[in-house]
């Protein structure tokens, strides 16, 4: 029986979203860039799909771009401008790691992961171009306050663009209060139910970005490449369902994040919740375990079919601490133990019962091999 509490990582395709793309993968399989009759239908379905993914992101048609992944959205932005950049500590590495190899700055967070606006505001100098600050950190759920954020920087830097990674968010928090708030938004179509491989750029009007890639000019010369046409279809289908049902599913998932975090608080001793629940959306349920490893429990959930993720990582053989925990300021001996499970549209009550059960016993078995 599998457990998966791994939405944050991805998505069960939606089966709207299947449906949506089969048929550009047979009779409808024609380039949408070409003169001909069949490709003008390929072209009809992507007009089609940008003008849903635009009324549900809030912005204008043409200030939709598909892109190949949130990874791809994220580095067209930060490599796309001149000038100095600025993002949290906290960020996906998708920006972090752009950021910093073009000597950007970097600002703290608080113990919740929320981006210190006194930082921010000290680091809005007159050569700061773009501010890139993710709507939900994929870590640990925290929500940021985009318009406070926006605020902030329109009055320290008004010659500077505001970009927020939203890949995380679409599936929890209304993507259209997002966009009014900022000039760029990124996001990944299987993070809410549609395929991986294809993602979105908001750009507003009259904001110019230097094209990652050149050659078609496709997308309005924004993004060169040929159109994955089923997955853009695919795309907004899983996000028009997503949007349909948020309120609803949200509301049922909060309810099984909270049965799941309570029931591990009860069961097992010295545990912690990383971030409170009023601070993050309702799919995170990030704790972090005393006198454990993550990566040893995670072996554990493995053998037993429960699908999680940890808060650091293997890298050339040395243990490496979450670089959002270290920003939050969690000690290193407290966030080896971390463990991030992450609900979604398809989880099941059975399924928080059942991990309740394998994480308290997993970390009672390896709290007994330590103590021994």
């Amino acid at each position: 029986m599998l457990t998966y509490l791994d939405h944050a990582a991805t998505t069960p395709m939606r089966p709207v979203a299947v449906e949506a793309m089969l048929p550009f993968f047979s009779e409808r399989f024609a380039n949408p860039s070409g003169s001909h009759r069949f490709a003008r239908d390929a072209r009809k379905a992507i007009d089609e799909a940008r003008d849903q993914v635009a009324e549900l992101a809030g912005v204008r048609p043409g200030e939709i771009v598909f892109t190949g992944c949130g990874t791809e959205s994220d580095n067209a932005v930060v490599n796309g401008v001149s000038g100095n950049v600025v993002c949290p500590a906290v960020e996906h590495h998708a920006v972090l790691q752009p950021v910093e190899h073009r000597g950007g700055v970097v600002v703290g967070v608080d113990a919740a992961g929320h981006v210190d606006l006194d930082q921010l505001a000290r680091a809005l100098t007159p050569d700061v171009m773009l501010i890139s600050v993710m709507a939900v950190n994929n870590e640990v759920g925290t929500v940021t306050d985009i318009a406070a954020v926006s605020k902030l920087v329109r009055s320290h830097a008004p010659q500077a663009l505001l970009h927020t990674d939203a890949v995380q968010a679409a599936s929890w928090l209304d993507l259209r209060g997002i966009a009014q708030h900022v000039d760029l938004m990124s996001l990944s179509a299987h993070k809410f139910g549609g395929p991986k491989g294809v993602g979105v750029l908001t750009v507003r009007d009259g904001v110019s970005l230097t094209p990652l890639m050149l050659g078609g000019g496709q997308e309005r010369e924004r993004r060169s490449g040929t159109h994955n046409v089923a997955g853009i279809v695919a795309l907004a289908a899983a996000l028009a369902e997503t949007d349909a049902q948020r309120e609803e599913s949200s509301a049922r998932i909060a309810a099984l994040r909270d049965r799941l975090v309570d029931g591990l608080l009860a069961e097992v001793n010295d545990v912690i919740e990383t971030v409170p629940r009023d601070r993050k959306v309702a799919g995170s349920a990030h704790m972090c375990f005393d006198g454990i490893e993550s990566e040893s429990l995670l072996f554990l959930l493995d053998e037993a079919d429960v699908c999680a993720s940890a808060a650091s990582a293997c890298a050339s053989g040395a243990m490496e601490p979450s670089h959002v925990l270290d920003a939050m300021g969690v000690p290193r001996s407290r966030a080896d133990g971390a463990l991030r499970m992450t609900l979604g549209y398809t989880t099941t009550q059975a399924d928080v019962d059942r991990a309740i059960d394998v994480v308290a016993d997993g970390v009672t078995q390896l709290r007994r091999l330590f103590v021994g």
